[in-house]
């Protein structure tokens, strides 16, 4: 070991033998939290300021923004995005399922569930396969895929046009955000 790593194990014993018990860290921490949320309901009150800076540390910044534009063209771009790789994982998802479905015998158990009930001659073309084969299924999955892909793309984009009319009508939504301390 080097002095630098003997050294700092040597600070960290020393400091967590003068730390405060758990349960006072979280009820300080938890009263930090309350008094920078007291601060942050009414910033102007003399009262919710001294809370906030507790034991001469300064009151943490804060910034009023309000959101009143969403910009249609970039919600549309990450919508599309998103939703194609919503995509790729259904299809990659129904594929493993209906692989692990072959590989555990289910098509043919039910096959001779099939033969059982209609008899030997009658479900002898039987195949569920034919119905509900690995083809048909990602065939369809891809199908709803795309259809997801431009749907959830088409819906985004709506709801970024509705929430800028609303906006232009409102004044939008108002966020406070405050700097940790």
């Amino acid at each position: 070991m080097t002095e630098r790593s003997v050294e700092r194990t040597a600070v960290r014993d020393d400091d967590t033998a003068t730390r405060p018990p758990l349960t006072e860290r979280i009820q300080a921490k938890l009263t930090r939290a309350a008094d920078e949320h007291r601060a942050n309901a009414q910033p102007d009150s003399p009262d919710a300021q001294r809370r906030a800076t507790g034991r001469g540390k300064k009151a943490p910044r804060r910034a009023r923004l309000r959101l009143t534009r969403i910009d249609p063209w970039s919600v549309m771009k990450t919508a599309f995005l998103l939703s194609v790789a919503f995509g790729i994982v259904t299809v990659v998802s129904v594929f493993i399922v209906w692989s692990v479905l072959g590989a555990a015998g289910v098509w043919e158990s039910i096959n001779a569930t099939a033969q059982d009930i209609l008899g030997d001659e009658a479900a002898g073309t039987f195949d569920v396969t034919d119905y509900v084969g690995t083809s048909r299924v990602m065939g369809f999955t891809m199908l709803i895929a795309v259809v997801d892909v431009v749907l959830l793309t088409a819906v985004a984009t709506l709801g970024a046009f509705l929430y800028n009319m609303a906006a232009a009508l409102l004044g939008g939504v108002e966020l406070t955000l405050a700097e940790d301390a």
